[in-house]
């Protein structure tokens, strides 16, 4: 088992989305990123789900990755906000993973996470990263949790 951050925006999608049903955690438009969701990110990992582009940011919860990296629909769907044109079915260019509710905490700002000296080599704190899917490794898991 492995341990990720997801970024989303609350008014697109909050941990209390989440919380009402799984979802399609799609539309992921990063190489890096998509990279991390189609060969690394696999059943059964748990993800912290961080609040971004809003008020208040911070890791508002936690997730569970119920379907492994699959080719993202959204980027077939001409009405999707994310289709993209160049994306093939045959041979996709972006992925998708299914994720499902595991609990809600305590909102852990982001300052707060940058001042735990235990986060200082996580990319989530360190200036100019804005990956929206990242690794997260057993030691940060624990510091996080243990903020919570």
């Amino acid at each position: 088992m492995a341990y990720w951050l997801f970024k989303t925006e609350p008014d697109t999608f909050s941990i209390d989305d989440l919380a009402r049903a799984n979802t399609i955690w799609e539309g992921v438009r990063n190489y890096q990123a998509r990279n991390f969701l189609r060969d690394q990110v696999q059943e059964g990992d748990d993800v912290f789900i961080y609040h971004s582009s809003c008020k208040q940011v911070g890791i508002a919860g936690i997730g569970r990755v119920v379907r492994a990296g699959f080719p993202d629909p959204f980027a077939f769907d001409p009405d999707s906000a994310y289709f993209d044109a160049k994306s093939n079915p045959d041979k996709p260019t972006w992925y998708a993973v299914e994720l499902t509710f595991e609990r809600r905490l305590p909102l852990l700002p982001l300052a707060a996470l940058k001042a735990n000296p235990a986060l200082a080599g996580m990319p989530l704190v360190q200036k100019g990263s804005r990956l929206s899917v990242m690794p997260v490794t057993p030691a940060q898991w624990r510091a996080i949790l243990a903020m919570a």
